[in-house]
């Protein structure tokens, strides 16, 4: 579990409820309120978007507490290992090594290596994908961007509700005066919650994780190409190194 972004929320929640509310949530909830803001927002993920991308975030919003399991500097030595494996005695000797490989990604890509495919084939291949699983990605968190957006929108429109309300009800009626101030005041505070604290960061962890997936992908994408080209293993490690930062570069050879 990403201890960062859990302790991340619930720091955002403490400022929010128990620093700012001081504990009273009570005169914080306002059901009309949350049928403008929360209600609107999913009209508009329903209007924008297919019903199957709505259908991603259930499954893409946990991903934001998951951390890899993929090392990049693990998987450039396991690489380095292969291409010394096929450097050696040649590249269809890694045919015994695939099955312990866990990575789909790696696995599909030295198994064409291994069955002779042409390079370029190899590279088409691994790059459509990586591209594919990137669209996947932009799908999903496409969803949870338009959450984002609307929430602020959606919430200036509760104001003008609530302001109309309040203009309408005059000082003759109090409690009209009551239910559209509240209903301009919080709408405004849900919909900056939305963008700031409940779903706001959750794209862009969301975007920090695909990034990371693709950088991993890609230099998977290098070290076999390299190994299928029959690179010596040192300069498979060194083509592969460039991808990590300066601090990062060493180990092995160096």
């Amino acid at each position: 579990m990403d201890i960062g972004t859990l302790s991340g929320f619930l720091i955002g929640l403490f400022c929010v409820v128990g620093v700012g509310m001081t504990w009273q949530v009570g005169p914080f909830i306002d059901v009309p309120s949350i049928g403008i803001v929360f209600g609107g927002c999913f009209a508009n993920m329903l209007i924008s978007l297919a019903l199957g991308t709505l259908k991603t975030m259930p499954k893409s919003g946990p991903l934001i507490l998951r951390v890899s399991k993929d090392n990049p500097v693990d998987i450039i030595k396991k690489l380095v290992e292969f291409s010394e494996v096929a450097r050696r005695d040649g590249i269809l000797a890694l045919e015994n090594v695939l099955e312990q490989i866990p990575d789909p990604f790696m696995r599909q890509g030295l198994q064409l290596a291994v069955d002779g495919t042409d390079p370029e084939l190899i590279q088409d291949i691994m790059e459509t994908d990586l591209d594919n699983t990137e669209a996947r990605h932009a799908d999903a968190k496409s969803a949870w961007d338009l959450f984002r957006g609307g929430g602020p929108t959606w919430g200036a429109l509760g104001t003008v509700i609530g302001l109309i309300q309040m203009l309408k009800g005059g000082v003759e009626d109090p409690s009209a005066l009551t239910q559209g101030m509240a209903v301009a005041l919080i709408t405004t505070f849900y919909g900056s919650l939305i963008a700031s604290l409940l779903i706001g960061p959750v794209c862009d962890k969301l975007g920090v994780r695909n990034g990371e997936e693709m950088a991993i992908k890609t230099i998977i994408l290098k070290g076999v190409m390299s190994i299928q080209a029959g690179d010596n293993p040192r300069i498979v490690e060194q083509k592969l190194k460039i991808f990590l930062a300066p601090a990062d570069r060493r180990f092995g050879n160096e």
